[in-house]
């Protein structure tokens, strides 16, 4: 027989969702799939602190790319963004015990590989490097791929000249899709600061853009 009281919630959940669509907007609707998601991921945490692999490696499949892409972001290398991953998720699978659901899970791992991030660039004696081109050969590389090799290269060089909190600010909310209020609990700090981190971003970037780019053009 089925436990009705673990089936109560997805009712509920079924129930809110079939509400008359004049009186739930796009965003209400978009804030409880939301909830929902946090709640299941809370759940998730709470397994993998008591040891769960499988709820493991759900976590993992749900935010390795994203993880592996902000790293990327920060540190412009991808064989160090490959690392953080790993010690991010290592991260989370020995301190699983420590979350506490004030934030939602997903900004609590960003955090990890944000914090991750700034560690290893304070670590190094030199800028950041662009992406290394390391898929395929020159010979067999068509040309539309080689444009958008440099003008991938183009972006991270302008990224790697942002400062720390800038770079990640613009990662999180631009690249990974975080919220403003879900960036600023990732850098701990408000959210108008977190504004003002991704305006003086916004600025530094086009001008660096419009340095760079005729570069590129003379170069050509």
């Amino acid at each position: 027989m089925a436990d009705l009281s673990m089936a109560q919630p997805w009712f509920e959940l079924c129930a809110a969702m079939a509400l008359d669509p004049r009186e739930q907007t796009r965003d209400e609707r978009r804030e409880k799939l939301a909830v929902s998601s946090t709640i299941d991921e809370v759940a998730l945490i709470e397994l993998v602190a008591r040891g769960d692999v499988r709820a493991y490696r759900q976590l993992v499949d749900r935010h390795l790319r994203g993880i592996h892409a902000f790293a990327h972001r920060m540190l412009g290398s991808r064989a160090e963004s490959e690392e953080i991953c790993q010690e991010t998720f290592l991260r989370l699978w020995e301190h699983a015990g420590r979350y506490v659901p004030q934030a939602k899970p997903s900004t609590w791992i960003y955090r990890i590989a944000h914090n991750l991030c700034i560690d290893r660039l304070r670590r190094r004696r030199e800028p950041a490097s662009a992406v290394t081109p390391d898929e395929l050969p020159g010979s067999e590389r068509p040309s539309g791929v080689f444009h958008e090799r440099q003008l991938a290269e183009t972006v991270q060089r302008a990224l790697d000249a942002l400062p720390e909190r800038q770079r990640a600010a613009i990662g999180l909310v631009h690249y990974q899709g975080l919220s403003n209020a879900e960036a600023a609990e990732v850098l701990g700090v408000g959210v108008r600061a977190l504004e003002s981190l991704l305006a003086r971003a916004r600025r530094q970037l086009r001008e660096s853009l419009a340095e760079l780019a005729p570069a590129g053009g003379r170069g050509a």
